[in-house]
């Protein structure tokens, strides 16, 4: 492969990711694009050696060699984890080997811009982490409790409107369904002895007329205002009957996302807001890795060029 190459991670079927390849194609910018926990050893490998400046040699997916030592950015997606769930102890044992080496060189290549590195992305999935950044930047937060004590939840929830929200948003099935656990209200006397059998977070329910999502990208914020049917509490759950449009950031917000971000080692955030009657924006969650696609498609916001400039650049904000 000719010229410094684009390394994306990230599952075959990813249409954000087609999105930005195609652009940098179009800016004739070489792209190995590959899935580790997918890929790897089947169709790729690695040889990598440790050299006077950081880690030398080519990583060769398919007909498609990188040399490492040449890389720009890594683009981390959506890749899929390394398999440790089938074949036994030697398969667990190979996938973590796996995730350590050819994880470890692609998270400490020399010069290269992570959009964003692997181990911050994990390190800012954690929402009670996310709240506490967000009040350090002045942003406003709902009260929030963390707990699985039945009585505390009650107490908190007694306060206030509240809602439930899950801490983290992983697979869940229904029946042999796939299904999503929404934010949803909750009332004092719903609340039972289930509390205690893992950590739960309730919130002070905002009292909003539209959400936002604030796509930032190194330091440029696109955001746009998103309108859900009266009584909706989570989007997410509505996205037949939303309705978008561009809107710009209140004063003093743009500089308090990109420090936020800043303060993960992150280039790329996908912040959610409410927002009430007054104009104010009520922080709820920042998503690391979060999506954009459709709403460059509803409101025209030009997330593609930004991520395809900071790629093509491969120029770190925060070495």
């Amino acid at each position: 492969m000719d010229g410094r190459p684009v390394l994306v991670c990230t599952q075959y079927e990813d249409a954000t990711a087609d999105l930005v390849i195609a652009e940098l194609n179009r800016r004739r910018v070489p792209v190995l694009r590959f899935d580790p926990g997918e890929d790897f050893p089947a169709r790729a490998v690695l040889a990598a050696r440790t050299g006077a400046d950081g880690w030398i040699g080519r990583l060769t997916v398919g007909d498609r060699t990188a040399d490492l030592s040449a890389t720009r950015a890594l683009y981390h997606r959506r890749p899929n984890a390394y398999a440790t769930d089938r074949g036994g102890q030697a398969v667990r044992f190979a996938a973590q080997e796996n995730r350590r080496g050819l994880g470890g060189v692609l998270g400490a290549l020399p010069g290269c811009l992570y959009l964003s590195h692997p181990q911050a992305i994990a390190r800012a999935e954690y929402k009670p982490a996310q709240l506490d950044a967000a009040v350090r930047e002045g942003l406003t937060v709902p009260a929030t409790l963390i707990t699985n004590d039945p009585a505390e939840a009650k107490v908190f929830c007694a306060e206030q409107p509240s809602i439930y929200k899950p801490l983290h948003a992983g697979a869940y099935d229904v029946e042999g369904e796939p299904a999503a656990i929404w934010a949803a209200p909750v009332a004092p006397g719903e609340i039972d002895g289930a509390v205690s059998h893992s950590a739960h977070l309730f919130q002070a329910q905002v009292p909003k007329v539209a959400d936002v999502r604030a796509v930032v990208v190194g330091e440029q914020v696109f955001s746009a205002r998103i309108t859900a049917p009266p009584g909706v509490v989570d989007w997410r759950a509505e996205y037949q009957s939303l309705t978008y449009e561009p809107v710009a950031c209140p004063e003093g917000m743009r500089e308090a996302l990109v420090r936020f971000l800043a303060s993960f080692g992150l280039s790329f955030g996908a912040f959610d807001f409410a927002v009430t009657r007054d104009g104010a924006w009520w922080f709820l969650e920042c998503n690391p890795n979060g999506q954009w696609a459709w709403l460059e498609g509803a409101v025209g916001l030009p997330v593609t060029a930004a991520i395809a400039d900071l790629l093509e650049n491969g120029v770190s904000l925060h070495d």
